[in-house]
């Protein structure tokens, strides 16, 4: 039996803060599957605006984000456009281009450099 790795650990930019002003930045994001992409396909607001699709994948894929396990279209709309940007990009990078280099910034320096992600069958 193959083993193949679905679901990836990231840590946003900056982070989202819930209404109680909890920062949440650590959170765990599957693999998007053919539902995922029909349910987001009938959400009456991605078909009003598509780049509100982008939001209703994300509350699909990500699973965990901080203490937060119920993660909803709403919850997504108050991230910050930079960990919108990076989720968006981690998204594409674990789903469609196959190859595992993330881009990121020092929180301390703010210097620009790339991670590789451990992706299934590799050490």
């Amino acid at each position: 039996m193959t083993n193949i790795q679905t679901e990836f650990d990231f840590i946003l930019p900056r982070g989202l803060l819930d209404a109680d002003g909890n920062l949440h930045r650590q959170g765990v994001m599957r693999l998007a599957t053919a539902k995922d992409e029909i349910i987001v396909q009938k959400n009456r607001a991605a078909q009003e605006n598509t780049a509100y699709a982008a939001i209703a994948m994300l509350s699909q894929v990500i699973t965990r984000l901080g203490d937060l396990t119920d993660i909803t279209p709403g919850l997504l709309e108050n991230l910050f456009s930079r960990d919108l940007a990076y989720l968006r990009e981690f998204y594409n990078r674990i789903n469609q281009q196959g190859d595992a280099y993330i881009p990121v910034q020092c929180p301390q320096c703010n210097n620009n450099f790339q991670v590789e992600l451990a992706l299934a069958g590799e050490s």
